[in-house]
């Protein structure tokens, strides 16, 4: 598919994420259409608040003072989040004054369009599923590929739903909504509503008539789909004029092989310059070859990272050096897929540390249930 010409401004979908953020995330109290029956939306939204509540009296409540006493206060206020799964209310919790956040995972943002025209019933249906999904994830305190999953496949976007429910657990409101890709340098291309269209005919042209027969009620399918980037402007609710903020997700596979093939995300990701970072709940992706592109990326270009062990091996950050704090307990890895036994190096940095509380899960606990954290940085 050939991309837009450079500097098009691509269309803007305002207004299908301000009605998403309202009637979906309810980050705001402002009318809506009727066709979104009233009790519908009431019920739902009085969950998402106690959702909202519980999640940050639980997490973020204790985590935020806790780590801003860590965050020094001269980071980049670029972010780059990989694995997040579009997790913007984790990512916000870290870095409060982030100007740019990037995440990258495997679910796809889905289509906003569909707030336009989805059926009454069906919209009722997939604001529980929605609701349902995001409380697992709160309640998980990390992003779970099994709850994110579960959530795009709804008609109503569920991993933009994830990111505007993290704009409104932080009072924040969106302000824009685009697609775009990535052009041969890493640059981004917006998108036009004519190039959605085309891509998503292309796609449907591109499925065998096995994929259509098993597809549920959308034409997008994870790591393929015609609305694999998005960005969101974003600010603080009720400050029309604050500069907006940037956060973008991208559907990309970080492993060896896919970034080989297509390294537009790592010139993408350079092209930021040092930045600040963060990842959770990585299945310790970090810790194996074949993932070694992102792993020397973020080795050399991060200023500042916070992660559980499934962040930068020791032996690497040391030879990058990098400094590397352990807080909390860890004993051994939430799981256990580790033929090299990488294990063993996070298991004696934690050893040859002096122990320091940490009173809430960050990621993954380990294989005992202790809760762990860690920030790798460079040495100034």
């Amino acid at each position: 598919m050939a991309l837009p010409p450079a500097g098009s401004p691509g269309t803007d979908y305002g207004a299908q994420v301000r009605t998403l953020f309202r009637v979906g995330a309810c980050g705001s109290d402002e009318a809506f259409d009727p066709k979104f029956k009233a009790r519908v939306v009431n019920d739902h939204c009085a969950g998402m608040k106690r959702k909202y509540a519980s999640y940050k009296k639980a997490w973020s409540d204790q985590a935020k003072p806790f780590i801003a006493a860590l965050r020094p206060a001269d980071l980049p206020k670029t972010v780059v989040y990989p694995f997040g799964g579009g997790d913007l209310t984790s990512a916000l919790v870290v870095f409060p004054d982030a100007t740019e956040i990037t995440t990258i995972s495997l679910e796809a943002p889905g289509d906003v369009r569909t707030i336009d025209n989805i059926k009454p019933a069906q919209f009722a249906r997939d604001l529980d599923t929605i609701g349902h999904d995001i409380g697992r994830l709160y309640n998980s305190a990390h992003s779970t590929t099994k709850s994110l999953q579960a959530a795009s496949h709804s008609m109503i976007p569920g991993t933009l739903m994830f990111a505007l429910a993290g704009l409104a657990v932080h009072d924040m409101e969106p302000v824009s909504l685009r697609y775009f890709d990535l052009d041969a340098d890493g640059g981004i291309r917006y998108l036009s509503d004519t190039d959605l269209n085309q891509r998503v005919a292309a796609f449907e042209a591109s499925l065998t008539k096995a994929q259509k027969k098993k597809r549920d009620r959308h034409f997008w399918y994870e790591q393929d789909s015609p609305f694999d980037k998005v960005e969101i402007t974003f600010r603080p609710k009720g400050q029309p004029t604050v500069a907006p903020r940037v956060f973008r997700h991208m559907v990309i596979n970080l492993d060896d092989n896919h970034t080989n093939a297509d390294p537009r995300i790592l010139k993408h990701l350079r092209a930021k310059g040092k930045v600040s970072s963060m990842t959770k709940a990585a299945s310790f992706l970090l810790w194996y070859d074949d993932f070694a592109n992102i792993r020397n990326y973020l080795l050399e270009n991060i200023v500042w990272m916070i992660t559980d062990a499934s962040g930068l091996p020791p032996s690497y950050a040391s030879k990058a050096g990098l400094t590397q704090t352990t807080y909390g307990v860890f004993e051994a890895p939430y799981f256990d897929k580790d033929s090299q036994n990488v294990k063993r190096e996070f298991v004696k940095l934690w050893k040859d540390q002096p122990k320091r509380e940490l009173p809430f899960r960050f990621g993954y606990p380990d294989l005992r249930k202790n809760n762990h954290l860690m920030v790798t940085e460079r040495k100034r």
